[in-house]
């Protein structure tokens, strides 16, 4: 069976930080509209005791999701050194699409893909683009496909991309806003015949029959503003729901990846875990180790999310890409080396890729 492997990766982390201490005036309500006990600073203390984010990255209001992408895709193309024109499929990873600052509405038309094939102006119309929606876990989804593409010689070349603008659809006044943040990762894949290499194993899933709507859209919690009383909606979410849902689930998913593919868990290196919260990542991999009744190694976990936040399907490819290029202290990666990227989000969707370089 052909070997599917990365060539090159790109990332594009906005320029613009807010730290947490910029939140302090911020209107923080419950959700009936009633205020928060709390005064701010508390508030602020304990989310970054519980998600580990200091501060997050946002995006210049000329800049849309499609264009973090189209940035992020440049630099994997690079990266990969491939030429755009040979590339057969553009996955666009994202769940918003774009969205403008100050509108919260959202452009899906053309596809997010297409913008970025225009944007690097690829004249062959044999490359195809189209966008995925598939909660958190998109951009990783997007890489299965793309391997499934290259194996069943439909594609040789896929660029898959994840990116986000989820600062353009959070309700200022509920304190859930803080976690997210802006971004895009990109890479390449492509077929090899280096079968010591590459993707050696995937697991996904969705739950939908209790979970579909831990994450959903919903109005302001500001209930008493006249402005609010139109339709506009915001990305709400089951906190509690959703990390008891991730500890429970993700490390089976894991483990079920990793068994399919034949590594003993004392080979893996690395594990990318989608940047949602310090505190559940960790209990993630404290949890998946214990399947196998091991110790968690240390440095095993990269980890971005202190200082870019969350930004949903950006945050694996833009931690894998920090890490190949050497940007995170003590955390890097060797030929030969096995990891693992996992992510859980929307849908709720689950998924893991065990991976060889």
């Amino acid at each position: 069976m052909t070997n599917v492997i990365i060539t090159g990766t790109g990332a594009y982390i906005p320029s613009i930080t807010k730290k947490n201490v910029q939140f302090t005036d911020t209107n923080f309500l419950n959700v009936d509209g009633t205020p928060i006990k709390d005064t701010n600073e508390v508030i602020i203390e304990k989310f970054k005791a519980i998600t580990g984010i200091e501060e997050r990255r946002y995006a210049k209001k000329e800049l849309n999701t499609s264009d973090l992408g189209f940035l992020a895709a440049k630099k994997a193309i690079e990266d990969a050194e491939v030429n755009p024109e040979e590339i057969d499929y553009i996955i666009f990873a994202h769940n918003f699409g774009n969205v403008k600052t100050n509108s919260n509405q959202s452009d899906l038309l053309p596809s997010l893909a297409t913008r970025v094939k225009n944007l690097l102006q690829i004249e062959n119309p044999n490359c195809v683009a189209y966008d995925i929606l598939f909660g958190c876990p998109g951009w990783i989804q997007g890489v299965i496909q793309a391997q499934a593409f290259i194996q069943s010689k439909i594609a040789k070349k896929v660029l898959v991309i994840g990116a986000e603008t989820l600062s353009r659809v959070i309700d200022e006044h509920d304190r859930d806003s803080m976690i997210y943040s802006d971004g895009a990762g990109a890479c390449i894949i492509e077929s090899s015949e280096n079968n010591n290499s590459g993707i050696l194993s995937h697991a996904s899933q969705t739950f939908a029959k209790n979970e579909a709507y831990y994450l959903f859209f919903d109005s302001s919690y500001n209930k008493y503003n006249k402005e609010d009383e139109s339709e506009v909606q915001y990305m709400k979410m089951h906190g509690r729901k959703i990390y008891e849902f991730a500890l429970n689930n993700v490390p089976n998913a894991m483990k079920a990846a990793l068994d399919k593919s034949g590594i003993e868990i004392n080979e893996l290196k690395k594990v990318f875990i989608h940047q949602a919260n310090e505190k559940m990542d960790e209990a993630i991999i404290k949890r998946f180790y214990k399947l196998y009744s091991k110790p968690v190694p240390e440095g095993i976990m990269p980890m971005s999310i202190h200082k870019l936040g969350n930004s949903s399907v950006a945050t694996v490819p833009t931690l894998l890409n920090l890490v190949l290029k050497g940007e995170i202290e003590n955390q890097h990666i060797e030929k030969g080396d096995v990891i693992m990227l996992a992510s859980v989000g929307s849908g709720m969707n689950i998924n893991a890729i065990v991976y060889k370089y």
